[in-house]
């Protein structure tokens, strides 16, 4: 008979509720029910999750014990009714006797058109060492191994003896809940390809969104606002597992809504000590559920949105030996090429709760392993002001640049890299936005050093591609491919900043609605 190896946790969780024949606790890991009188004997139930063999497979394993509160010995002869559901999807109804009190639902997942119950008699690690073997339930469905809340109504029927039916069945309503993880990838108009992960310790998300233009995620989760529901909700915790190759995400705060309440920032957490990745944690605990119920009306689910907390950008990094925080940001925010820059920073001593510190440190701008700009320096200790590193950008500089801060107080350890874009390339149907370096090939195209069809072939990509952005145009067709010579003339006043972005786009634009330029996707 194949053996399971079952992990039980005996979690020291107390939920502060009134001790009635209906106990409740919900929301996490593991959960240990306040004690209850069952014919003049105290008795606890404790509930635990484990995964079953991380090794060979993803199976989820939730045991339920009945507990004499004093001794720690479970009790006998217990019937148990449990009836448990994943999210929002009913399992089962069942009554189960335990001859050990202890029984163990292992949760697997299979192609299946209903679920399956599979029961058997199993030892384990946990019955060897208190000289008892469990009661083993397989739960067999889709998607039932993939994590998420597991809910539990559980009603003692029966306990040392299974023919002492009790005269009042005592009922615990107990919520596990087991990290669920899922990738989101994201089509960033300036990072390119990014990969956000979510990790849901309590139901599954969907709908994951994320808005470039304004560095919003969102996603919902079905969620019971009903007031039994908020009463038996401990805590609400997701994460998002965020690159440190997204430069945009790298913001030092973000601020939650959760059904458009503002939820108190003291429920957010970043924890960027990890080398691959920032980890923000989201703890909604009870009093804000109460708030955000109170607060509005016909709730269905919980619809989050996440963004900066700031409208003014500052990106955070931790240096790699975990000592110093980095707090940066630009003027103008969004940096140009062939145009002056300012970047404002501040070093932060972890250790020290986050107080600037004077060190000396080493600043580089680089891109592709080429070296823009650098410069070394002691920063200032003062709350009040901030390190100013000032240069031009090149005109050839554009894309993904890296803001390199290394030697920190002469440690080679301490450094970290943030990335940051220069002509950004945003995403509003009305925007405009042309690199500067495009003005050259303006020129070489009015000077007659490049084709008209080399360089409507060049336009169409970059426009195609985002490099340039132009307002959304009706394309039309044309039975002439003839550039009007007003546009090449545009062309070279452009070039040379005698007219502005707007009116050398209203050529484009022209182009586009003619069929000269064909940019339709």
């Amino acid at each position: 008979m194949k053996k399971f190896l079952i992990l039980v946790v005996l979690l020291a969780f107390s939920i502060i509720t009134p001790i009635t024949l209906d106990v409740y606790g919900h929301g996490l890991g593991g959960e240990t029910f306040p004690p209850v009188d069952l014919n003049g004997k105290l008795v606890t139930l404790e509930v635990s999750s484990s995964t079953n063999n991380p090794e060979e497979n993803d199976d989820q394993q939730i045991s339920i014990s009945l507990i004499d509160f004093n001794s720690k010995i479970t009790l006998r002869d217990v019937t148990f009714l449990i009836k448990s559901q994943h999210g929002t999807q009913f399992l089962f109804e069942k009554e189960f006797q335990a001859d050990n009190g202890f029984i163990v639902f292992n949760f697997v997942s299979e192609d299946t058109d209903s679920i399956q119950i599979v029961e058997e008699e199993e030892g384990n690690i946990f019955g060897s060492l208190l000289g008892l073997d469990s009661r083993l339930i397989h739960v067999k469905g889709p998607r039932l191994s993939e994590g998420g809340l597991y809910k539990f109504d559980i009603s003692i029927l029966t306990a040392d003896g299974y023919s002492k039916k009790l005269d009042m069945p005592i009922v615990f309503k107990s919520g596990i809940s087991i990290a669920q993880t899922k990738d989101h990838e994201i089509k960033d108009p300036n990072f390119g390809t990014q990969k956000i992960q979510s990790v849901t310790f309590y139901d599954e998300l969907s709908n994951f969104q994320y808005n470039p233009d304004v560095r919003e995620i969102s996603f919902s989760m079905p969620f019971d606002w009903s007031f039994d529901n908020i009463n038996q909700t401990s805590v609400v915790h997701e994460e998002l597992i965020i690159s440190k190759t997204f430069g945009d995400l790298l913001v030092s705060g973000f601020s939650m809504y959760i059904n458009d309440v503002k939820i108190s920032d003291n429920v957010i957490t970043i924890d960027d000590f990890f080398s691959e990745g920032r980890i923000v944690h989201f703890i909604i605990n009870q009093k804000e559920l109460w708030n955000i119920y109170n607060q509005t009306e016909n709730q269905d689910g919980m619809a989050f949105l996440i963004k900066p907390s700031s409208d003014e950008i500052q990106l955070s990094s931790i240096t790699e030996n975990g000592q110093f925080r980095v707090l940066v940001s630009s003027n103008p925010e969004n940096l140009q090429s062939n145009s002056n820059a300012k970047i404002n920073f501040n070093i932060m001593d972890v250790f020290l709760k986050n107080r600037p510190i004077a060190v000396t440190y080493d600043f580089s701008m680089t891109q592709n392993e080429k070296t823009i700009h650098q410069q070394s320096g002691t920063s200032t200790d003062s709350r009040e002001e901030f390190n100013t590193i000032e240069f031009t950008i090149p005109k050839d500089v554009t894309g993904i640049v890296q803001l390199n801060f290394e030697h920190l107080n002469g440690n080679d350890l301490a450094r970290t890299s943030i990335p940051v874009v220069v002509d950004r390339i945003g995403v509003q149907n009305n925007e405009i936005s042309i690199p500067e370096w495009i003005r050259n090939n303006a020129a070489w195209w009015a000077e007659g050093q490049i084709d008209d069809g080399t360089f409507i072939q060049g336009i169409e990509y970059l426009i195609k591609n985002e490099i340039i952005l132009i307002p959304k145009t009706q394309q039309e067709t044309s039975n002439t491919q003839e550039i009007p010579a007003w546009i090449k003339n545009n062309a070279d006043w452009w070039a040379e900043g005698q007219i502005d972005d707007e009116t050398f786009v209203q050529g484009l634009q022209y182009l586009i609605k003619e069929g000269i330029l064909q940019v339709s996707n």
